[in-house]
């Protein structure tokens, strides 16, 4: 049995999974937190266990070597060397990756190239690649991409309706994000449901903090909602996704700020968070909504309405929809949401649901349609580290 090591390095936090391959059966999982600041936070989960340690953590290497070190002690591992490759999750890979590449010099290069559309995100990638591969300088190391499974869109789908020129120099198009997960997830309810991915037409609704949906089809992507950057799209917890860009000046004037201020304030003070007055957290929006909050339940009803627009036009987009799945930290555990969704939903699209099994799932793989209902409805907990093992061990084979 090999070993594979899931790696998603953050700017402060790595989260990684070491799986057994080929069966990926799961050896240990857990996170570090806090990377840079005197009060790190480093947890394991192994054997029914959870074991979690506060220390200093100044950087991403001494994260990994924190990392490796637990594998050992814990006896998780008996040596390092068993385990034989690292997949590691990159955000962006614009359009030069369609799938999981090899870490090499092209490919390194071509990551740093596109930090300039994910500045907070490619370069803590690559810190957490350069981390493992000082640590495990004989695995063989690998990128999986964010950006990859949106890469089948259509061009008229992926372009914006700017002078073209600025899609030929400066890469300005619809990429996505959430890749991993949107791939994982319609994959695996084809599986659950007894069919292929041939013949199969999906919508992945990956609701979190970030969210986004997309609609596959034949196992493919055929449109997803973030777009330049992952800004766009449905309402999330902090982020206005899709809004009017006159907005953006409007406000410079208005509240003489700049440009740069007022992304942040979309990126970071918008979304459930700015509507609701409470919290980004959908469990203080629930809380408001039982005590009778008006902003809470705006919110929640907004929620519901911005997402009902992207599924209403991925139906039509894909003419016919077997399923709907709902997956993240949001769809696969707040029972109120599902509901919101499913409520403005389901005469459209001829959906019956079971609300009692809605109301008792919490991150479970489950079917909570109804047999008659027109389209099948799912929940699926996402795993992306299992994909980017998966697809880390293809590659080592090869």
């Amino acid at each position: 049995m090999d070993k594979v090591l899931a790696v998603n390095a953050g700017s402060s936090s790595l989260k990684f999974q070491l799986l057994e391959m080929p069966h990926a059966e799961v050896l240990v999982s857990g996170i570090v937190e806090r990377i840079g600041l005197n009060d790190g936070v480093i947890t394991f989960k192994y054997d029914g266990k959870k074991d979690t340690e506060i220390l200093d953590i100044p950087n991403h290497s001494v994260a990994a070597d924190l990392v490796l070190k637990g594998l050992v002690e814990k006896n998780i591992v008996a040596n390092l060397q068993d385990i034989v490759a690292a997949g590691h999750r990159v955000v962006h890979g614009g359009e030069y990756f369609q799938g999981s590449v090899i870490c090499d010099e092209d490919s390194i290069s071509k990551v740093e190239e596109l930090a300039d559309l994910a500045p907070l995100h490619n370069p803590a990638n690559l810190i957490g690649y350069r981390a493992f591969k000082e640590a495990l300088p004989n695995a063989t190391h690998t990128f999986t991409f964010d950006t990859a499974f949106h890469q089948t869109m259509a061009q008229e789908i992926y372009m914006y309706a700017l002078p073209y020129e600025y899609y030929t120099d400066l890469q300005v198009r619809r990429y996505g994000a959430h890749g991993v997960s949107h791939e994982y997830v319609s994959h695996r309810v084809a599986e659950l449901m007894g069919r292929t991915n041939e013949g199969t037409n999906v919508i992945t609704l990956h609701l979190g903090n970030g969210a986004s949906i997309s609609a596959v089809k034949d196992g493919k992507c055929v449109n997803t909602s973030m777009g330049f950057t992952p800004l766009a799209g449905v309402m999330m917890g902090t982020r206005t996704g899709d809004l009017d860009p006159a907005i953006v000046t409007y406000l410079m004037r208005k509240l003489d700020i700049t440009a740069e201020e007022v992304l942040d304030i979309f990126n970071k003070k918008s979304g459930m968070a700015g509507i609701s007055g409470l919290s980004s957290d959908a469990r203080d929006i629930e809380a408001g909504i039982e005590a009778g909050n008006p902003r809470a339940i705006l919110t929640r009803k907004m929620y519901a309405q911005r997402v009902l627009q992207y599924v209403g036009a991925y139906a039509l987009q894909l003419g016919r929809v077997d399923a709907i799945v709902f997956t993240a930290g949001l769809g696969e555990n707040d029972n109120g949401t599902r509901e919101a969704i499913l409520e403005v939903i389901s005469e459209g699209m001829g959906i019956t649901y079971d609300k009692a099994l809605n109301d008792s799932v919490h991150g479970d793989e489950v079917k909570i349609s109804l047999d008659d209902s027109k389209v099948d409805v799912w929940i699926v907990p996402t795993n992306e580290e299992l994909m980017i093992a998966t697809d880390s061990y293809e590659i080592h084979n090869v």
